[in-house]
């Protein structure tokens, strides 16, 4: 039996995103295809990328549209999902791949994106720990941020173990444009991007700053405080992110320092993602690059110790459309629905 899946915002990048998975998975029917200012296009106008739906008509995006589907993906901008999700049915699965229902802090909220919180719904990143039983079932699910999603698999597996301390994590992560959305600013436009790399959000300013704390938190059971500093980088789409911390004494005791903490180290991360479908942890001496997984699911991570500073060096890359955003919202569907998790998201990546 088909699901039905209907996907709101369907004009900007990620919900185009989402409707290229949805268009070959093959236990999903694509039902209504919405969007605000751009109903009644042509889809092959504004995405014509995806030749077998170019000639749906984008409709409004209301409640009426959106009902009546088993699954609804709802890709609009922040503080917008919310009102929509409000309306439809408790029956109905809604995946928010906005940040509207990710934070359990409401004050968190409110000082990061200035309007009520909505409230938080199951986290759709399915490597956090017990992130699959809360999934299994669910009818609202909140897509993890980009960032937050390759920030979170880089360390994961060291403050699940409890290998590294809260207190001095510092992560920078360079992203391709299409994070910013689809929106036109001066400062992506190609004239202003090409050749050029540039920060923003700096002093702690971004937005996913506590979403990153909250999962490497909720991880360690410790209160993890995180310097987060993304860059923009001249590529349309991807995002590779640094991520240090310091050991913890306690567990580098254990091993005396050296080669041996260092293997220690590394056999964390290989053995947390060893049975993940969709993360690789490289080959010692071979560094992720946002090229090797563009347009897939997978994440590819590498990490190092540092000795001369006693820290953790963990490097992820994602594609910040696919994993960071829309193929973590299929696979959370999956896992939600009972299918099959890797369903729909297992074609490899495009080279060169």
């Amino acid at each position: 039996m088909r699901i039905s899946a209907a996907v709101s915002g369907a004009s900007g990048y990620a919900g185009g995103e989402v409707l290229r998975l949805l268009a070959s998975h093959p236990d999903v029917t694509i039902g209504a295809i919405t969007a605000h200012s751009n109903a009644g296009t042509r889809l092959g106008e504004l995405q014509p990328h995806l030749h077998s739906l170019a000639d749906r008509v984008l409709v409004e995006t209301t409640v009426e549209n959106l009902a009546g589907h088993d699954v609804v993906f709802l890709a609009l901008p922040h503080g917008k999902s919310a009102a929509v999700a409000a309306q439809l049915p408790a029956d109905t699965l809604v995946i928010d791949a906005g940040a509207d229902h990710r934070l359990q802090d409401a004050a968190e909220w409110e000082k990061f994106y200035g309007s009520p919180h909505a409230g938080t719904w199951p986290y759709g990143l399915p490597e956090l720990p017990g992130a699959r039983a809360r999934l299994q079932g669910a009818k609202r699910i909140a897509v993890p941020g980009c960032y937050p999603t390759s920030s979170l698999l880089a360390l994961l597996p060291g403050f699940s173990a409890g290998a590294l301390l809260p207190d001095d994590v510092v992560i920078v992560a360079a992203s391709g444009t299409s994070g910013a959305g689809k929106a036109a600013k001066i400062n992506l436009i190609g004239s202003e991007v090409m050749g050029s790399m540039s920060p923003y959000g700096v002093g702690g300013g971004h937005r996913h700053t506590p979403e990153i704390q909250q999962g490497l938190s909720e991880a360690s059971g410790l209160d993890v405080k995180v310097s987060f500093t993304p860059t923009l980088a001249p590529m349309s789409r991807g995002i590779l992110t640094t991520a240090t911390a310091k050991v913890a004494p306690g567990f580098a005791a254990q091993f005396g320092g050296g080669q041996d903490l260092a293997a220690a180290l590394r056999r964390i991360w290989v053995d947390s993602y060893a049975d993940e479908p969709f993360i690789k942890v490289l080959p010692e001496g071979r560094w992720p690059s946002t090229k090797s997984v563009q347009a897939s699911n997978y994440a590819a991570l590498q990490i190092a110790y540092d000795p001369n500073v006693n820290r953790v060096v963990a490097c992820c890359a994602i594609d910040n459309l696919t994993k960071g955003t829309a193929g973590g919202a299929v696979q959370s569907m999956n896992i939600a629905l009972g299918l099959a998790e890797t369903s729909g998201l297992s074609f490899q990546g495009v080279a060169p």
